[in-house]
């Protein structure tokens, strides 16, 4: 069975980092209603889904999935490149500690947020940005290539985190919105997407795919390569630099 690991809004979400948007009204209780229907989308498709000690005190606890990065049976806690956001680790190592997991750990000077780091088959393209540096990719890489993963350095400046500008789809190709995309050129496939909330999706299962309702051109190219596509309202989180793939962490058992 699928797990997914999530952390419930904070009602001091509005307070959250921002890098490279301007900060704007959020209404933390519509958030919490996107949360629970984004939620609902992974349970209804038979999904196993772990809720972590809420973290209140955390205005960008619910991106959850900058905190750990599952690989296989690996589970690395990362350390997050903004020292406001390094409370949140605790109570996700427990999490984590509790699904039974196998855990490793980045550490001092490295820093590594989960957003920056996009796995393809056994490739794994890690953000060099403003919360990932080349300490905590060297200690990624460490733990990962004995155990047969090719970790790959990508520069990403023109959002906060890699997956951010791209993710990608079940088949491996790799999507994005190109004005936010470095170099598209790094990776073997990549497909344009015509809208900037476009960049992000879930792989719900083989053939679909959850991704904001924010783009529907993109829905409907995703549509016409033969993909479900399951549309999701994440306006709150967008406002934070937020998208599909920072609400949760997928565990595949």
């Amino acid at each position: 069975m699928s797990r997914l690991l999530v952390r419930r809004p904070s009602p001091s979400l509005a307070d959250g980092e921002l890098t490279h948007l301007d900060r704007v009204p959020v209404d933390a209780d519509l958030a919490l209603a996107q949360w629970q229907r984004y939620v609902d989308a992974f349970r209804s498709r038979g999904w196993e889904v772990v809720e972590i000690e809420p973290a209140d005190d955390q205005p960008d606890g619910v991106f959850v999935e900058d905190a750990v990065v599952v690989f296989g049976d690996l589970a690395v806690l990362c350390r997050a490149g903004a020292p406001s956001r390094r409370g949140e680790a605790p109570s996700v190592r427990a999490g984590v500690l509790a699904s039974g997991i196998p855990i490793a750990e980045i550490v001092a000077p490295g820093t590594l947020d989960g957003g920056d780091v996009l796995k393809v088959g056994t490739t794994v393209y890690v953000g060099v940005s403003a919360r990932t540096n080349a300490a905590g990719i060297a200690q990624l890489r460490a733990l990962l290539e004995p155990r047969g993963w090719d970790v790959r350095e990508i520069p990403v400046t023109k959002v906060l985190h890699l997956k951010s500008g791209v993710t990608a789809l079940p088949d491996g190709t790799v999507i994005g919105f190109e004005p936010l995309v470095d170099d598209p050129t790094l990776f073997p496939v990549f497909a344009g997407v015509p809208e900037e909330h476009g960049t992000a999706v879930v792989v719900l299962g083989e053939g679909s795919v959850l991704m904001s309702s924010d783009a529907p051109e993109t829905a409907a190219a995703h549509r016409q390569r033969g993909l479900e596509v399951v549309e999701v309202d994440i306006s709150e989180f967008e406002k934070l630099e937020g998208c599909v793939t920072c609400l949760s962490v997928r565990v595949r058992d």
